[in-house]
């Protein structure tokens, strides 16, 4: 294997582990997720997800938004 491969799954792994954090113990993304409205919902939208990388993280793992 190359660097390049083992770089490319670090960062895989890395991807899922961060996205693992957003799905089952962040506490606002799992708010806004089950709520589907209110403030948490309306902060995951507008504000953390174009700055939390465990959010963004989430998005490219499994293909939804954050707050979906």
């Amino acid at each position: 294997m190359s660097n390049a491969e083992i770089m490319e799954m670090a960062k895989v792994e890395t991807s899922r582990r961060l996205a693992l954090f957003c799905k089952e113990m962040c506490p606002v993304c799992r708010r806004a997720r089950r709520k589907g409205r209110g403030l948490a919902h309306w902060f995951v939208k507008n504000i953390d997800r174009p700055l939390c990388p465990m959010c963004k993280a989430y998005e490219r793992v499994y293909g939804k938004r954050a707050y979906e």
